[in-house]
């Protein structure tokens, strides 16, 4: 099998709703512009308040995906 090599970039998606979507629109958004995602780990979650209440939900996600180039 050929070696492979893989880089991971760290993202922040948010959403009004939940965490889950927070951490999906991070991975659709990298999907729009990077090939070959290949893993993505939910590192750290938070939430932003205002008013006493939770305005956004917010997900730091790291996502991998296969490095092209010679």
């Amino acid at each position: 099998m050929a070696e492979s090599v893989y880089k991971v970039i760290d993202l922040v998606g948010t959403s009004t709703e939940s965490w889950e979507k927070a951490a999906k629109a991070a991975v659709e958004r990298a999907g729009a512009t990077v090939r070959n995602l290949r893993v993505a780990e939910v590192k750290e979650l938070d939430m932003t308040i205002d008013e006493n209440k939770v305005s956004a939900y917010r997900a730091k996600v790291s996502v991998s995906f296969k490095y092209e180039g010679e």
